[in-house]
Order: structure tokens, then C-alpha cells, then sequence
């Protein structure tokens, strides 16, 4: 289940009160149930996937990529503290940052966090699970960090994958990461 952390310190974790929070951002976030299928588990319960495998966990979830309007393409994701270089995978979006695409990940194991800088220039982090759908808009200013799990499979949507590369913001973040 998600959990939004304010700068306040305050903690929701109700997909209504974490919509509402998230509305001025223009974030979206919901629930995608896996589903049942006993081929699809045993591909998210191994710690690392080849390019084969992960294409059969596309096409299992394909239904959903279909749902959408506009992205052109998906692929899948899947990072674990035997990736070689994730620290340094992981930095290029440890800073705040745009994008002129939006950023859509269906989290399908494992868990992330998405910080983001509001209209009013608060900060909040949404720590997202999985069978979570979020997608942020184009132009809205977040960051992305991993829990200390350092595990995370999350299917990706693109509308154009060039519109992808970050445009870092220069702005500090005063969020402290904590165990989730």
C-alpha cells in the first residue's frame, strides 16, 4: 500500500487522502491487480529477469498498456542490489528533475519512492508498492529513490522515449529518506 510522507511529517496511507494530496500535482496513482496468473508470480519472484522473461511479464500485463491512450511503447525494469552500477543507475534521478514526457511506472514487486516539489515548494515522498499504477505529468518536478529493500520490477509507458532524459532543477531536497 502506498504511503505519502509530507515535509510535515505527517503520514497518509489511504489511496483517497493520497489522491487528494497528489491532485495539485497532477500525479495519479491506483491500484493494478497482478492477477492470478501462476506464470506471472514465478517471473516476480525471481530476483533478476532476462530480456525474454521480461517480455512475458509485458505480455501478461499487456491489458493494461492497451487501457492506455497515447504510449507507444512499455518495457520493463528491474533492478536489485546485484544490478551491476545501480548506485550509479540511480543517481542520474536522485535529483530533482523534469521530464518533457510523462513518467508512468506500474510497480509490479518491490517498492520506490518518487519525491516531488509542490506549487507551493513543500516536498512530499510517495513511497509506491506493488500493484501500484502512478503516472507524473510532464514538467512536474520529482526525484526517485529506492527503499532500503534496493528492489523494484515496475513496468515503464512511454509516450516518447526521448521526452524521457531528466532536466535537473537545481533544487534542494529537504525530505530525509527513512526506512519504509
Amino acid at each position: 500500500m502506498a504511503i505519502l510522507r509530507l515535509e510535515t511529517g505527517r503520514q497518509l496511507d489511504d489511496l483517497v487522502s493520497i489522491g487528494e494530496s497528489l491532485a495539485p500535482l497532477n500525479v495519479r496513482l491506483d491500484r493494478w491487480p497482478v492477477g492470478r496468473d501462476a506464470a506471472t508470480h514465478q517471473l516476480l519472484a525471481q530476483p533478476s529477469l532476462d530480456e525474454a522473461q521480461k517480455e512475458v511479464l509485458l505480455r501478461s500485463l499487456d491489458h493494461y498498456f492497451e487501457s492506455l491512450e497515447n504510449y507507444q511503447s512499455r518495457d520493463a525494469i528491474v533492478l536489485n542490489p546485484e544490478t551491476p552500477n545501480l548506485d550509479g543507475l540511480l543517481e542520474k534521478f536522485s535529483r530533482p528533475h523534469i521530464h518533457a514526457d510523462d513518467e508512468v511506472r506500474y510497480i509490479v514487486d518491490g517498492e520506490g519512492v518518487f519525491g516531488f516539489v509542490c506549487p507551493d515548494g513543500t516536498q512530499m515522498e510517495l513511497t509506491v508498492q506493488p500493484e501500484e499504477y502512478i503516472n507524473v505529468l510532464a514538467g512536474t518536478e520529482h526525484w526517485f529513490h529506492l527503499t532500503p529493500l534496493r528492489r523494484i520490477k515496475a513496468i515503464r509507458y512511454f509516450i516518447d522515449t526521448s521526452g524521457w532524459t531528466p532536466e535537473y532543477t537545481g533544487t534542494a531536497i529537504r525530505m530525509q529518506a527513512v526506512a519504509v
